[in-house]
């Protein structure tokens, strides 16, 4: 970039006039190093940056391993509680529910289930025997809440999740 001053033609070196001669002389160090050590420089950029992939490689398929590691514990419905077993009836009924914050949307904060988009996700209260209040457990459903078979049962407030097998 040139600029020009209005009452002369001289030339003014900017920042990126600076940077860019910085730049040379940092890529001419780096090369005549390269060169004492008996090393190529175009070698040393290929190795750098596949081991920038293989790194970036690495750390994203650890994302994807977590993901599938999400609720494989499976417990069929006959071996759920029997209040488990009625939330799940009065889900696919759509309802009376006895509690007013059945129904609401389970945001998986956590990512403890399969990612979806907010509002996939409702919770529903499993009656807990001798509890004065709503108990730890719950089943959530995925989807259409009568309609989707997609539910998970937890007995720990959200720690842990099994899919209910149907």
């Amino acid at each position: 970039m040139i600029r020009v001053d209005s009452f002369s033609a001289t030339r003014y070196p900017t920042v990126s006039d600076q940077i860019h001669v910085e730049n040379i002389k940092l890529m001419k160090s780096h090369a005549t190093q390269c060169q004492f050590l008996g090393l190529n420089p175009d070698l040393i950029a290929a190795m750098m940056r596949n081991w920038a992939l293989l790194l970036l490689g690495l750390l994203l398929s650890f994302q994807v391993f977590a993901r599938e590691s999400l609720p494989q514990d499976v417990v069929p419905v006959n071996q759920l509680p029997q209040e488990a077993q009625n939330t799940l009836s009065l889900i696919k009924q759509g309802g009376p529910f006895p509690y007013a914050k059945d129904g609401v949307v389970f945001g998986n904060y956590e990512g403890m289930l399969p990612r979806q988009r907010r509002g996939y996700y409702h919770e529903f209260t499993v009656k807990t025997p001798r509890a004065r209040n709503r108990g730890a457990r719950r089943i959530i459903a995925g989807g259409n809440p009568q309609t989707s078979g997609e539910y998970y049962y937890t007995d720990n407030h959200y720690q842990t999740f099994r899919r209910i097998q149907e």
